[in-house]
């Protein structure tokens, strides 16, 4: 009785996260545009000034790690639901390229 009870548990948890799966499926076509957008607007910028929008490289290092929580949500590899059922994630100011490229002697 117990085993049933916990098979039906399971099968209705794992219909619960199909929804939300389609659901995350649904925002990530919607941050397919915005990233689009952001990096339209970051190559203005850089035309435009020579210079880098700090506010656009946090906004797209917070969106990049967002893109990962829902596709590691969605294949399983994770239990945490991505925001807005957590937090937004957090960036280190200057976005995470920066350190990489001078590791690399990238610029």
């Amino acid at each position: 009785m117990i085993e049933e009870m916990t098979a039906e548990t399971s099968r209705r948890d794992t219909w619960i996260r199909a929804l939300y799966v389609i659901l995350f499926a649904l925002i990530y076509s919607l941050t397919e545009i915005v990233i689009i957008a952001v990096v339209l607007v970051q190559f203005g910028f850089v035309l435009i000034s020579g210079e880098r929008n700090q506010k656009l490289l946090d906004f797209g290092a917070g969106l990049s790690k967002f893109i990962y929580q829902i596709l590691r949500y969605a294949t399983f590899h994770s239990e945490d639901k991505p925001f807005p059922f957590s937090d937004w994630p957090s960036v280190e100011r200057g976005g995470e390229t920066d350190a990489q490229d001078d590791a690399t002697g990238r610029d």
